[in-house]
Formats: C-alpha cells, structure tokens, sequence
C-alpha cells in the first residue's frame, strides 16, 4: 500500500501572531493563528504544524493558552514546538490538545530527552525538527535558536542520532531556502532520506506546485507558510495538481 503524501501548513509565531520571514528573518505579519488553524483545518490540510519561534531564543516557555484555543478549532492531528526543555512540558501540551511535539533546541542541547519523550508518550509523538544550511556540496549544519546558532552538528548526522533515540518524523527545513519561493532542498532531504528510514517533512522554499510535488517525491510530507497564508495557493489546487501528477494525497 502506498502512503499518501501530506500537506502541513505551518504556523510561525511570536508574540501571539502568525509571521513568515526570509531565511529565519525579515518577519511580516501573517495572522491570527486561532483563525489561520480553523480555515485550515476546514480548507483540508492534512495536519498543522505550530511553532513558537521565539520561545527558545526568548528562553521562555510556550504559549499555553494558544496552543489550547488553536487545538479547540482543528480535528487533524497537530504538532507544537517550541521552547519545549522537559517532559513535564510535552505532557501538558498534549493535554492541551497537541497530538505530537517538536524538538529542536532543546534535544541539540539535552539529546536524551528525544529518548524520554519517546518513552513517555510514543515515538510517533515525537518530531524532530531539524533547521540545516548548507556548508558544502552534500553538507548541512544544524542551527539552534530559530536559526540563529550554529552547532557544529552534521544534519545528516544528527538525524541519524535522533532515530536511534527514538524520534518518530523529521520535521527538515534547509535554512538556504526558508521563504526564498526557489524550491525545497532536494539535495538535503534524499541526503536524509537514504539515511533514516522514517517520515520527512520537507521545509522551506516551496514558491509553486511544481516544488511540492519535487519535494514529495523524496518525502512523506510538505510544510507549507507564505504560499498558503498569504493566498497564493489553496490546499485543494495543490491536492488537485498532485493527483494531476500520480501524486497520492488524502
């Protein structure tokens, strides 16, 4: 049986609002997330993806209350990150209504709590997310902070090491296309591909149609922000071109 292929849009907060930037800067106003997730959710995405990008950088913890109104309003599943240091933070947010949580910072920093959350909770709750730019030709490095720290960590790599922790996705976004429009990074997620055998979301660069399906050839799923939010495409143009192309979607 073929897996279908899943669309995400991707919700970027700070300070209560949707943003989007150009490779992790430059952020612009994209809405409320609360509404974004209801037309969403109604609009037929597969899952959401909600990340507070400055929770880790600010060194403080998750919007709670948002996650809980956000989760009020979609019926799919829905992934929060960031700012997230313990379990005793994953089991609130599921509580909360997340279904699965994001690890970035905080599993560079303290690599065994991919390994406790995927104790507590299941691998399948824990998503790995993975912000690379590129260093040399079929070379990645992992940044920490919302992008703004480089680690010294090899990609490739570090998705490896979080497999064997007991990471169940990887949540992949190239750095070097983070809002560019000029297409995902192939390179980077066959690179990833061929190296876990596990679910890929691809992040960062989708500019058209085109790009979705390139990426989901490689990948299990495609993270998507500025196209949808700022109404350059709908999730059912997408899903129909994808068919168009023998792409399985939901």
């Amino acid at each position: 049986m073929t897996l279908k292929k899943r669309l995400i849009p991707c919700l970027d907060v700070t300070g209560g609002r949707v943003v989007k930037g150009t490779n992790f800067i430059g952020l612009r106003d994209a809405g409320d997330p609360v509404e974004l997730a209801k037309f969403y959710d109604r609009e037929g995405a597969d899952e959401l993806v909600f990340l507070d990008i400055t929770a880790s950088s600010d060194a403080r913890e998750i919007l709670l209350h948002i996650v809980e109104r956000t989760a009020e309003q979609v019926f799919i599943p829905f992934t929060v990150g960031g700012g997230i240091r313990d379990t005793d933070t994953m089991r609130a947010l599921l509580k909360a209504g997340a279904d699965k949580i994001s690890l970035n910072t905080a599993a560079v920093s303290n690599p065994d709590l991919i390994r406790q959350g995927a104790e507590m909770f299941g691998a399948q709750c824990i998503v790995l997310a993975v912000d690379a730019r590129q260093t040399a030709p079929g070379k990645w490095e992992v940044y920490t902070h919302g992008g703004r720290t480089p680690t010294g960590l090899d990609a490739v790599d570090w998705i490896k090491r979080g497999r064997s922790l007991g990471a169940g996705e990887i949540l992949l976004t190239s750095m070097d296309r983070d809002g560019t429009k000029k297409g995902y990074d192939c390179a980077l997620l066959q690179a990833a591909a061929a190296a876990v055998d596990l679910p890929i979301i691809a992040s960062g660069g989708a500019g058209n149609m085109e790009h979705i399906g390139e990426a989901l050839r490689h990948c299990s799923a495609a993270l998507l922000a500025s196209l949808l939010h700022y109404k350059e495409l709908s999730i059912v143009q997408i899903k129909h071109y994808l068919q168009a192309q023998n792409i399985p979607v939901r």
